[in-house]
């Protein structure tokens, strides 16, 4: 069960909030979903910006969902990801799981996403059905196998 909701009752899809300015990867990922047994709804935001003001439903993003899983790229036009993880953290939205997904392998990229409160730093395959793999065991284990507070008990 994340963010209150529990895949088994029949509640609404889980809403993933995908921040990537790759088409390619974007595509990829939307397919992966696809074949899970999760029902999902993806959002894409293609910038750090963006993403900052949908978790914060402003300018555009004033009626969306609370995410229940962010899936994040490190390099980022205008705000780049680690901006991002260092935004959350200081306004408390640590209740939102967020994954980091970078090409980047740097152990200084790596060691600032945990620093600035990433749940995981995941390396992305350069092989398309890895990639697919990937994906799939990120949302099984944390729409099937974690454990997270409701969205009603963290202020929100």
């Amino acid at each position: 069960m994340v963010g209150g909701k529990s895949h088994d009752s029949g509640d609404s899809p889980y809403d993933i909030l995908l921040v990537e300015d790759n088409p390619g990867d974007v595509r990829l990922l939307q397919e992966a979903m696809r074949d899970t047994q999760i029902e999902s709804t993806i959002h894409v935001v293609t910038d750090g910006a963006a993403a900052l003001e949908f978790v914060h439903q402003e300018e555009d993003y004033e009626v969306v969902p609370s995410p229940d899983l962010m899936l994040l790229d490190l390099n980022l036009p205008q705000t780049d990801g680690i901006d991002v993880l260092c935004e959350l953290d200081e306004c408390g939205l640590t209740y939102m799981p967020v994954i980091v997904l970078s090409s980047s392998s740097a152990d200084e990229d790596i060691r600032q996403a945990y620093e600035c409160g990433a749940n995981a730093y995941l390396s992305k395959p350069l092989d398309p059905t890895e990639f697919v793999r990937l994906v799939q065991s990120i949302t099984q284990f944390w729409f099937s196998s974690a454990q997270l507070p409701s969205l009603e008990s963290s202020g929100d």
